[in-house]
């Protein structure tokens, strides 16, 4: 029986454990990718990991989220950055070089190799025939020093997709399509591969498009063929030598089956506030806008923003629109000019912002109150935006750009003029001006770490106890985002250096009086966090299980969870259980203390365990799906530990 690609490349880097879904298995890693968000925590965690120079074969480390420079923080953790990128043999990409995952896909992706990221969405890279996932920044910062990532073996959901996309609809509305089919946890457990006749019609950026979203539907990661699209690609970017062919084989097979016939799609947007509430545009059309936002790791193709600069060429937009525009990569925004298409959208009245993340992780472009904001970002999760209370719609460029005009929500297909076709670049600008090669070994070891006041070391955790009794902080219901958790933007992202100072905004978006009740529980032995289903969708930052770890969590019970955060909990000694009977769910509540007791032989003699509510003594059953490896971690209290107990062991 022949192989998919995805088994292709898992069997050609795994480490340990069976190909059977469900399995535990390891993983080596090629390539690693951090951004500043996350990596400033990263590169403390190689530190004291005692790191001598990264042991893969390219890892880089990119800032594109904290570019806004209101006071010191921020640049001075850029520079703390760019000397850990020195000493340890990283790649370092400058502020305004561009997003993490187009400019990765530019200049160092290469089809048949593995990639880790500090990222959620670093299985945009699945587009060029890699294995690329996100993960926490401890697992990240374990493969630089060259460690094996260990995952559940998914499933293979495989996607034939027929027919070509009409005009007006673009790789947008394929991923819109599935979410609209699967929602928010439907790929959960499972990596996505595409294939059949309808791959070839799309682009090496359309499919980075739909690959950057598998995110959005929970999936361990996208992968798409390396094949002739791959190599015109890498050929355009001056990197022939770096393509190979990797396809299925004729007679390869999947685990689950799913087909979407291009042609037949139609323009789509997700309302708010989740990813998944996806409807036609046509039902909602007339809905008045705000902000028009075009750009971010979604789209961030030269062509997503080349239509929209064709569309609305020699037109203006409605009044009181803020039409913004976000380029992704200083590559991609130099072609823009000099194909004069950030003159045409200027003259219809953008605003043009610096080539990053920026609004799509709220640094900055944050909607007005009240109003709704369409945009080509990948998550319109709550107050993700810098608006307490948004209204974010996602959408295409195409409905973004066409809206724009109309000063409201709008079926392009309505608009009385043609679709514009944009050629593809034939001749792309190559500039590595603001990406930094690693330096060789020996003047690595020289580089000293430059640290500003707001870098703070990682606190030593506890092991678990063998007794716990612990209150129930929290109860929340189903698909709880890490930017719930932990927000991102403008307010809290200078601090991700800083725990003592960044888990004051723990949970606020939840219950503001979290943070002082979790300190109080801290001194009487922790606490417990109840939830629902899908319990830490969304970003990979491991700020939301570390936060709530140094405030005191100690248990988490939900009916179950997104597969980073889950990773990030166990990372963190923060025990991950679910419901053994999801009805029990309903029998604890918020203010009860739960008791556990042989808590540490439980965990390492089964698989489920027993904790009892005070007052009305009633046990429920519980279970925790951990390998053997895992349990240690919890044990020990979290993988710093871990680690330093090998390192112990070894000497």
């Amino acid at each position: 029986m022949g192989l998919n690609v995805a088994q292709k490349l898992i069997e050609d880097h795994l480490v340990s454990g069976s190909m059977e879904p469900g399995n535990e298995i390891s993983l080596k890693i090629d390539q690693t990718l951090t951004q500043d968000a996350t990596g400033t925590m990263v590169m403390l965690e190689l530190e004291a990991m005692g790191l001598d120079y990264a042991k893969t074969e390219a890892s880089a480390q990119y800032v594109d989220h904290n570019l806004i420079q209101v006071d010191s923080k921020n640049p001075d953790d850029h520079l703390f950055l760019e000397s850990a990128s020195k000493r340890f043999g990283l790649y370092y990409s400058r502020p305004g070089n561009g997003v993490s995952h187009p400019v990765h896909m530019q200049r160092l992706a290469k089809p048949g190799q593995t990639l880790l990221g500090s990222d959620s969405h670093t299985c945009a890279n699945g587009c060029m025939g890699m294995l690329a996932m996100g993960a926490g920044g401890i697992d990240v910062a374990m493969a630089i020093t060259g460690e094996p990532i260990y995952i559940k073996m998914p499933q293979i959901l495989g996607i034939k997709l027929t027919g070509e996309l009409p005009d007006w609809v673009s790789a947008k509305d394929v991923i819109l399509e599935l979410l609209r089919r699967y929602d928010v946890k439907g790929g959960i457990g499972k990596i996505i591969e595409f294939y059949g006749p309808g791959v070839k019609k799309l682009t090496a950026m359309e499919r980075h498009v739909i690959a950057n979203m598998g995110a959005e539907l929970g999936a361990t990661t996208t992968v798409f063929p390396s094949d002739a699209e791959i190599r015109k690609f890498l050929t355009l970017q001056h990197r022939e030598e770096d393509w190979m062919e990797l396809v299925a084989d004729e007679d390869a097979t999947y685990d689950l089956y799913e087909e979407i016939n291009l042609s037949e799609l139609e323009p789509l947007v997700a309302k708010p506030s989740s990813p998944g509430n996806v409807v036609p545009v046509k039902e909602i059309a007339g809905t008045p806008i705000y902000q028009s936002y075009i750009g971010s790791s979604a789209n961030p193709g030269y062509e997503d923003f080349a239509i929209a600069a064709e569309i609305v060429n020699g037109r203006t937009i409605a009044p009181s629109i803020s039409f913004d525009i976000n380029p992704t990569s200083r590559q991609m925004l130099t072609n823009l000019v000099q194909e004069f298409h950030i003159a045409s959208l200027l003259k219809a009245g953008a605003r043009l912002h610096q080539a990053g993340c920026n609004g799509c992780i709220g640094m900055g472009q944050a909607p007005a109150s009240g109003r709704n904001s369409l945009r080509t970002t990948p998550r319109n999760f709550p107050g993700r935006s810098g608006t307490k209370e948004d209204s974010v719609f996602l959408c295409s460029p195409e409905v973004a750009a066409v809206s724009a005009l109309t000063g409201e929500i709008t079926d392009p297909r309505t608009m009385d003029f043609p679709y514009p076709k944009v050629d593809e670049l034939n001749n792309v600008n190559i500039d590595d001006g603001l990406l930094d090669k690693p330096l060789p070994k020996e003047e690595a070891k020289q580089t000293e770490l430059i640290k500003g006041s707001n870098i703070v070391s990682i606190p030593e955790m506890d092991e678990l106890p063998e007794t716990l009794e612990v209150p129930i902080l929290l109860k929340v219901g189903d698909n709880l985002s890490t930017d719930e958790i932990l927000a991102g933007g403008a307010r809290v992202l200078p601090f991700r250096s800083n725990l003592p100072e960044i888990s004051k905004f723990t949970f606020e978006a939840v219950d503001s009086s979290y943070v002082e009740r979790g300190i109080d529980s801290k001194q009487l032995g922790g606490h417990a966090i109840v939830g629902g289903f899908n319990y830490g969708q969304g970003s990979s930052r491991e700020h939301a299980a570390l936060a709530p770890r140094y405030l005191g969590l100690r248990v988490v019970i939900v009916k179950d969870y997104a597969r980073i955060h889950w990773q990030n909990l166990v990372n963190f000694g923060i025990l991950p259980l679910t419901f053994s009977d999801e009805d029990d769910y309903e029998k604890v509540d918020k203010g009860e203390v739960l008791t556990f007791r042989d808590l540490r032989n439980q965990l390492q003699q089964n698989d489920s365990l027993t904790g009892t509510i005070q007052g009305i003594e009633e046990e429920i059953q519980l279970e925790h799906n951990l390998s053997t490896r895992q349990r240690d971690i919890v044990l020990q209290g979290g993988l710093i530990n871990w680690i330093k107990s090998r390192q112990l062991q070894n000497e």
